[in-house]
């Protein structure tokens, strides 16, 4: 890096630096492969140089005309200097018109200005030069950021009123609708927060009782999307009809709250007490119940249970299933050895095989089997067969679900779900 000939107290906004006797601009902007800051330069004369030191506002307008090039730049990219010297005299030498029917004809960051104190309607009317009069050097990234929510939510028709906003902000999501929302009632108005209250404690009623499963097929956290969706669907009715004023946006973000909170709770608690609030007791008692078992995945990994360890078979196979399941692995098993029978459960197929041995082989005869396939509903069928089949074996399934011995039979039946 050259020597520093001017730079402003805000470490983001462009620096003259002269290099090799050169004078150019500096700026930071967008990231490398290693998600560090790029760096960029380009060459600047006397005359640019003198207008960046004396005129914040032309200065602020030449880095948000400078960035979009940097953006084209990508993490590897040089930048486009013959462009950005081309930017150089039309801003900083042309008269304020001209200077406006550039920026009506260029990309541009409007979020810089925005954040340097730029007025927003000056903006929106074209008038760059008299929109940046009142420019602070210091940003305000939050007056930016709200700026930018604003307007993709103009952009998508949504008009929020009082109360959708104290929702927003209650949560967390004013101006990120991707955040994951937390409870903040310090961020409302006093005036409107037992109004938001009322909104919450609805919401509350709705998905009492309700809870989200884990689903360890996505992974050791990941947690049931059909609970998910059921929760959400409930909030979200039970939101609109009591308060019908609300737009989408502020009811969604009080079921995204909610969910979000269900969701944590389940990935808190112990796989054990989560398959106890799954109503998963299949384990406990019952005579028939097994007391060792095998578990193996579609990689050959396995995994020995007996009655005699401190945790439930069930429990111990779907951690085996969170810490192995990937997109290539979708196929596991469980094996009672002693009793010739297991269950082989198909994630990728949302299907089961029961598969019982009828025929131990001898004299060099292979031994024989009966498979026998059926569909399963989501996660929490998966559960329930395994929770069966721990208690009682194959026979226990018989009820859990419509058994075929005929794979064709299964893919017709797969055909026929698929397209209800």
């Amino acid at each position: 890096m050259g020597d520093i000939v001017f730079t402003r107290r805000s470490g983001w906004i462009p620096n003259v630096i002269r290099e090799d006797g050169e004078l150019k601009l500096m700026l930071g902007a967008g990231a490398d492969a290693n998600h560090e800051p790029r760096t960029f330069t380009f060459p600047i004369g006397e005359a640019h140089a003198a207008v960046v030191q004396e005129d914040l506002a032309r200065h602020l307008l030449l880095w948000s005309a400078v960035l979009p090039l940097c953006d084209a730049a990508g993490s590897r990219g040089p930048l486009d200097e013959n462009a950005a010297v081309a930017l150089l005299d039309p801003i900083l030498l042309s008269a304020p018109a001209d200077v406006d029917a550039l920026f009506r004809r260029i990309e541009w960051d409007r979020g810089r200005l925005i954040a340097h104190g730029a007025h927003i309607d000056a903006l929106d009317r074209g008038q760059v030069c008299a929109a940046l009069r009142s420019a602070t050097e210091t940003p305000d990234e939050k007056r930016a950021r709200k700026h930018h929510a604003n307007r993709r939510r103009a952009e998508r028709g949504a008009v929020l009123g009082p109360l959708d906003s104290a929702l927003l902000r209650y949560t967390g999501q004013y101006l990120h609708g991707a955040t994951v929302p937390r409870r903040i009632p310090a961020a409302v108005e006093a005036t409107l927060l037992p109004e938001v209250m009322r909104v919450i404690t609805t919401a509350e009623r709705a998905c009492a009782g309700m809870r989200i499963g884990r689903d360890p097929r996505r992974g050791k956290r990941a947690t049931d999307k059909r609970d998910w969706d059921r929760m959400a669907t409930a909030v979200e009715a039970a939101v609109r009809r009591a308060h019908p004023e609300l737009v989408d946006d502020a009811v969604r973000t009080v079921s995204f709250l909610l969910c979000s909170e269900a969701a944590d709770r389940s990935r808190n608690t112990p796989v054990e007490e989560d398959e106890e609030a799954a109503g998963d007791r299949a384990d406990v008692g019952g005579s028939a119940r097994k007391t060792a078992l095998s578990f193996t995945d579609d990689k050959g990994v396995g995994r020995k249970w007996r009655s005699d360890q401190s945790r439930t078979a069930t429990a111990e196979f779907w951690e085996f299933v969170g810490d192995r399941s990937a997109a290539d692995n979708e196929v596991f098993t469980i094996e009672d050895e002693e009793m010739g029978e297991g269950i082989q459960l198909h994630f990728y197929a949302d299907s089961v095989a029961r598969v019982t041995t009828v025929g131990a082989g001898g004299g060099g005869a292979d031994t024989e089997y009966r498979v026998e396939y059926s569909l399963v509903d989501g996660i929490g069928g998966y559960r329930t067969l395994v929770s069966a089949f721990v208690r009682g074996g194959c026979a226990a399934l018989e009820r859990h679900g419509s058994w075929m011995s005929d794979a064709a039979e299964l893919e017709r039946a797969r055909r026929r779900r698929d397209a209800e």
